[in-house]
């Protein structure tokens, strides 16, 4: 498979000198991968939407004091799936996160539809040789179907996809949809997830923070977008109402950060509405805010 290692024209952020690709810190992968969306679709475009959004952040972080992207924000040309099936889609995104962590760089994968993450999983978990890794998902559902609609790579399946990697585990945050069949294998223990639905965050009879230190050393964050309740993020295929608010995930995230040693992060399904940019700018801002987090956190600039 040819190189993908190659800078976008678009930047994220606009950041002119600091988006260098080869001595940025992270690089920013664009996977426009829609092929199983099972109700509103658009997903492939919200990679695009996110970095037209990205121009409008401020580079300068209120809440770290300092700009992130002085560090080397870099972001890849985006990922090309046409002709391609879903498994060729997969594995080229698989490869194109090989090659980030290959030069030694934090992977931001930004999509296109949850099927992505045990791309991204995998391509993490050969580069560790399978050690321990643990998953913090944000998400409106558990996405632990074996299969869904036919297809066992369905964005409704990611999180099963993942447990299939050795050496993974996974706790979600915000759920508040599953189906019958996931409870029904997770209660006879096919599947080991933990899963904190979103009303028990709520109420305080869900610790977050207890769940993320109960998972290893080293931990991999995907944000499905519809983790956020719709009045904040309308702008995704599968809404669920009584999400989290802005801070709560944000926090979620810091502690993690702050605790855990951070493996890549990815930020997917948001499908874009014409006219309304609300949900583009969080989705950038989410992922500055993030990226912004790794190099306080990660690398020391501050505790």
């Amino acid at each position: 498979m040819s190189s993908v290692y190659r800078s976008h024209s678009h930047l994220f952020g606009a950041i002119g000198a600091f988006g260098q690709l080869e001595p940025a810190r992270a690089v920013v992968i664009s996977s426009p991968m829609e092929y199983t969306v099972s109700y509103g679709a658009g997903a492939q475009a919200g990679p695009q939407a996110l970095l037209d959004a990205s121009v409008q952040v401020e580079l300068y972080d209120e809440t770290l004091d300092f700009i992130p992207a002085e560090y080397g924000l870099g972001t890849l040309a985006p990922l090309l799936f046409d002709r391609l099936s879903h498994t060729q889609a997969l594995e080229l995104t698989e490869h194109a996160v090989a090659e980030v962590l290959a030069h030694g760089q934090l992977p931001i994968t930004i999509g296109g539809e949850h099927s992505l993450t045990p791309a991204c999983v995998a391509a993490v978990q050969r580069h560790r040789n399978y050690a321990p890794l643990g998953i913090l998902q944000f998400d409106a559902h558990g996405d632990l179907r074996d299969s869904y609609e036919d297809s066992p790579n369905s964005h409704a399946c990611a999180m099963r996809r993942c447990l299939d990697i050795p050496g993974v585990s996974v706790a979600g945050a915000g759920i508040r949809s599953v189906s019958p069949e996931e409870i029904a294998d997770i209660r006879a223990g096919k599947i080991v997830s933990t899963m904190l639905y979103a009303h028990d965050l709520q109420s305080g009879r869900a610790n977050l923070a207890k769940a993320i230190d109960a998972l290893p050393e080293q931990v991999y964050i995907t944000v499905d977008v519809d983790c956020f309740d719709p009045a904040i993020m309308p702008s995704t295929g599968t809404p669920e109402p009584g999400g989290l608010d802005w801070y709560t995930v944000l926090d979620g995230i810091r502690y993690c950060m702050q605790h855990k040693k951070i493996t890549g992060f990815d930020i997917v399904e948001l499908a874009p509405v014409p006219g309304l940019h609300g949900p583009d700018f969080l989705c950038a801002k989410l992922l500055y805010r993030m990226f912004g987090m790794y190099i306080a956190f990660q690398e020391g600039i501050r505790k």
